[in-house]
């Protein structure tokens, strides 16, 4: 009797892939909310052929070199700065990721902390909640517009495209930075491409959305923030670390700019005594922004299929580095 392989599952989020993977392994799940240690993840990947994995689970080289017997990671998610993908390939270990599902969720979720800001719906709620609603009065709670106003988007991938697609309905000026042009976004919504600091000193919503690399680390400091308007508002759902987060702080504090809303933070989770956390123009929300059902039901189910497709030989559907040897 044939041996089944071994697929070790980091969270018991998406039962149907969980399923799937039964279909044709022997599956382990860690069945606690939090993620396991490094210690634990390298002894639970011992002797284990593939593994479904979180963002917040760090593999790491020492994480990779200490595992003889895997030969894929999956990641539920479109990022995989959680991964060091340069060991993986060294030791001979595919890497994939779920690209082409979240990014309506994604945008729907950015356009929600744009309007949110701008309407202080989330401040104005918790006033109610705190009891400090006594009788009618607007001018507390004034907001900002959101039509007609200029949005920057840092980054022009899928769902920086998909945000261009909602933002258009504003009747917004949409300025983007990217490192390639988009002509064909630029032609079919007006769009326009404009340098990093034209996009910085222009634009009245700036939106995130680049991958967390060397060179995207800090990508907003102090000094990209001193570029942006005094009433501009910046909103990231990328990674926490595109932003200087003490940068940021400092830039609230003095009025450089007038609020952010924030999906991910450095350190994530963020602590409750961070000043950002309690400052009124801020909303920071527990990285949530692909959080929709269906979405991390199909995510889930991707991840599921390149490690079906990888430990069988065959094309995974989403492979990062399919450069290295065959399984």
């Amino acid at each position: 009797m044939i041996e089944r392989q071994k697929v070790f599952v980091t969270r018991n989020i998406v039962p149907t892939a969980i399923l799937k993977l039964r279909e044709h392994f022997d599956v382990e799940v860690w069945d606690d909310s939090n993620p396991p240690s490094k210690e634990m993840l390298i002894q639970k990947l011992q002797n284990i052929d593939g593994v479904m994995t979180e963002v917040s689970d760090v593999i790491d080289d020492e994480v990779l070199a200490s595992c003889e017997s895997l030969k894929i990671v999956a990641n539920r998610a479109i990022g995989f700065d959680n991964i060091d993908l340069d060991s993986a390939s060294k030791n001979g270990i595919f890497v994939s990721n779920t690209p082409g599902i979240l990014q309506e969720s994604c945008a729907d979720f950015t356009m929600a902390l744009m309007l949110s800001l701008a309407r202080q719906v989330t401040r104005s709620n918790r006033k109610v909640l705190a009891g400090e609603w006594k009788f009618f009065d607007q001018i507390p709670y004034l907001g900002t517009d959101v039509f007609g106003k200029t949005l920057g988007l840092l980054g022009m991938g899928e769902i920086a495209a998909a945000v261009v697609k909602r933002a258009v309905g504003f009747d917004m000026e949409i300025l983007y930075y990217s490192r390639s042009r988009k002509p064909k976004l630029e032609q079919a919504y007006n769009i326009h491409w404009a340098s990093f600091d034209e996009l910085l000193s222009k634009s009245d919503y700036i939106s995130v959305h680049v991958p967390l690399t060397s060179d995207t680390k800090n990508l907003i400091g102090k000094k990209e923030l001193k570029q942006m308007k005094k009433d501009a508002f910046l909103i990231n759902t990328s990674r926490g670390g595109t932003v200087d987060h003490e940068a940021l702080r400092k830039a609230l504090v003095e009025g450089n700019i007038a609020g952010a809303a924030l999906d991910v933070t450095t350190p994530e989770p963020i602590t409750p005594d961070d000043p950002l956390v309690s400052m009124e123009n801020v909303i920071i929300t527990p990285h949530i922004a692909s959080a929709s059902a269906a979405t991390i039901q199909r995510m889930g189910i991707l991840a599921a299929d390149n490690i079906i497709a990888g430990l069988r030989g065959e094309k995974m559907p989403s492979c990062l580095n399919p450069e290295i040897k065959s399984v």
